[in-house]
């Protein structure tokens, strides 16, 4: 009796030793799809911390003036439209100004470009302004990003 005790502990002790001392390798094989998704997600979440909470992007317009006068803003907006069709505009009114600005820029340099080619036409009052901007992503644009 004493014999299979002795026996059943050192196989006990010999299969623990064996698995505790073993050198076995894992091969793990990893599917290349998940590179692709690894990088779809890094887009997704760069894309995310540029939103606001309304869904729109943190970025730039150019505000080209501040009036208290409605008709003065709104000749102001007319005119950006027939110069710059290709720029959406904005009139905005705090109390007591009408403010009217003018692009979607992600990017504070873009708008600085265009507020260099503003000041031809309007001299004074025309600066950068953060903003929540309509924004489209387009093919490059993630790579582009801060």
């Amino acid at each position: 009796m004493m014999n299979v005790k002795i026996i059943s502990f050192i196989l006990c002790v010999f299969f623990l030793a064996k698995i505790s001392f073993a050198n076995d390798t894992v091969i793990i094989r990893k599917d290349l799809r998940l590179n692709i998704l690894s990088e779809k997600q890094a887009i997704l979440n760069k894309r995310a911390a540029l939103t606001t909470s309304n869904g729109l992007y943190k970025g730039f317009r150019v505000q080209v003036v501040s009036t208290s006068n409605r008709d003065e803003a709104q000749k102001i907006k007319t005119d950006l439209l027939t110069k710059f069709p290709e720029q959406k505009t904005y009139l905005i009114f705090q109390s007591p100004n009408f403010k009217v600005r003018i692009g979607n820029f992600l990017k504070k340099e873009d708008a600085e470009d265009f507020r260099t080619l503003l000041n031809k036409y309007y001299s004074s009052g025309v600066y950068i302004v953060a903003d929540a901007i309509e924004y489209i992503f387009k093919d490059g644009d993630e790579n582009n990003n801060q």
